[in-house]
């Protein structure tokens, strides 16, 4: 069974999700090609070729991929399908947006989100926010597939040497163009790889809180900062801070919650975090239930407390 996987990457380097494809990649048996496209994305290729079990790396480089517009990116990749097995991609906000239309080219049924491959036919997944988990067999000849990646481990960054070969798809369709993006910048750890991440919800009350009581304690601990659903709907944090089964879904060492009372959509995006420390007035608070370690306490005392013994 040979595989492609569809890479992440901002054309300088590969991101960690990548890596944890690749290993999801492999339990389905054969050969794993991954697919770099992008405008200068020479390095990236390089990146993934280093990957272990990785046996060639695919590289389109043209500035019909230069923004990773899906419209451009699912006719390559339907168009490469043809000679794989399976079509791989992570969750993410890049593969789920292009991995479904990959799918329809391919009038397949795409198979999301699986946590867990059972074989190559059969895969796990989570439904009802996280409270179930549905084992799906699919039948169609070629498999489409987007990967939690916090479900599986990540596949090492260096010790392989596969062959890079210089791929070419469609022209660009020309039915959506890149205007621009507003790309938040931070010194802090991404948040989906963070190995530390603190938390705040809707009792924080004003984004002044977030900055004056949880990112003090995120800066001693080198850790990302998330947000509850609340608190971004709010308009406490930006969307890209979210945890959730509607934002991020994150499995760092650590995770610190602050103020979040644990509604089902916000433990489905971080509950296999290894430890969970939860910090909550209320005794009787959900999150309290799938904590490691909790604090009944008012967040406004306990963590600029716990910030100054750090």
């Amino acid at each position: 069974m040979s595989v492609l996987v569809l890479a992440d990457h901002d054309n300088a380097s590969l991101k960690d999700a990548t890596l944890a494809v690749v290993t999801a990649a492999g339990k389905l048996g054969g050969d794993v090609h991954v697919l770099v496209a992008g405008a200068g994305c020479q390095a990236a290729a390089e990146a993934a070729a280093k990957v272990a079990g990785v046996a060639k790396v695919l590289v389109a480089d043209d500035a019909a991929y230069a923004n990773g517009l899906a419209e451009n990116l699912a006719p390559l990749v339907a168009q490469l399908a043809a000679g794989y097995d399976a079509v791989l991609a992570a969750a993410s906000t890049g593969g789920k947006n292009v991995l479904p239309r990959v799918a329809a080219l391919l009038d397949v049924a795409q198979v999301s989100d699986i946590t867990a491959v059972v074989s190559p036919d059969t895969f796990e997944r989570p439904i009802y926010g996280g409270q179930a988990f549905a084992t799906v067999q699919s039948t169609d000849a070629r498999k489409v597939i987007t990967v939690r990646t916090t479900a599986f481990p990540k596949a090492e960054a260096a010790g392989g040497s596969a062959a890079v070969e210089a791929v070419s798809g469609p022209a660009a369709t020309g039915v959506a163009t890149f205007v621009g993006s507003e790309i938040s910048k931070s010194d802090r750890p991404e948040l989906t790889s963070a190995k530390i991440i603190v938390s705040g919800g809707r009792a924080l009350a004003s984004a002044e809180n977030f900055k004056t009581v949880i990112e003090p304690l995120a800066d001693k601990l080198g850790a990302a900062v998330g947000a509850s659903r609340a608190a971004v709907d709010a308009g406490y944090m930006p969307n890209d801070y979210q945890v959730g089964q509607t934002g991020k879904i994150v499995a760092p060492e650590l995770y610190i919650a602050c103020g979040i009372s644990g509604a089902i959509q916000h433990l489905a995006g971080m509950k296999d975090s290894k430890v969970i420390v939860a910090i909550n007035k209320d005794e009787e608070a959900p999150i309290f239930q799938v904590a490691d370690f909790g604090l009944v306490a008012d967040l406004f005392q306990a963590v600029p407390e716990f910030t100054a013994k750090l």
